[in-house]
């Protein structure tokens, strides 16, 4: 049924509990593959560059904030594969869900208040609305 799930991951403890469910789902097809995308928000990563001794600093932390997502994928030996992406999360999430015609989107959701979404919004709840595919947010 699915076989290709775009996990969007920011390497936070409601990534590491979509990647779960996106494990689960994985499983009933043999054929599956999760694609475990990671956007580097340009706007923080200009602030991590200008606080930093040096650009394998930044790459590091980038690596260490997603090594919890990717250690359980190879715990439980999934098929999955990485991308990388620079910009807006929720823009840039559902640019490549759309083009890539991916299955299914799981994403994790912050578990953000009324005010907090209404002033801030939500990276899960635009995703879900643009994309072309269905999408699971994961509490």
């Amino acid at each position: 049924m699915y076989q290709h799930i775009l996990l969007a991951s920011d390497g936070s403890d409601n990534a590491l509990r979509a990647a779960k469910e996106a494990v689960k789902i994985a499983s009933t097809n043999t054929k599956s593959i999760i694609n475990v995308v990671y956007v580097i928000d340009m706007d923080k990563a200009k602030y991590d560059v200008l606080h930093s001794n040096s650009q394998e600093e930044v790459e590091i932390e980038r690596r260490k904030k997603n090594s919890n997502v990717i250690q359980y994928l190879n715990e439980v030996n999934a098929n999955y594969k990485t991308t990388i992406l620079r910009g807006r999360p929720g823009p840039e999430i559902v640019k490549y869900a759309n083009e890539q015609n991916v299955d299914l989107v799981v994403i994790g959701s912050r578990g953000l208040n009324a005010l907090q979404e209404m002033v801030l919004g939500s990276v899960s709840h635009k995703v879900m609305k643009r994309v072309d595919c269905p999408a699971l947010i994961v509490k």
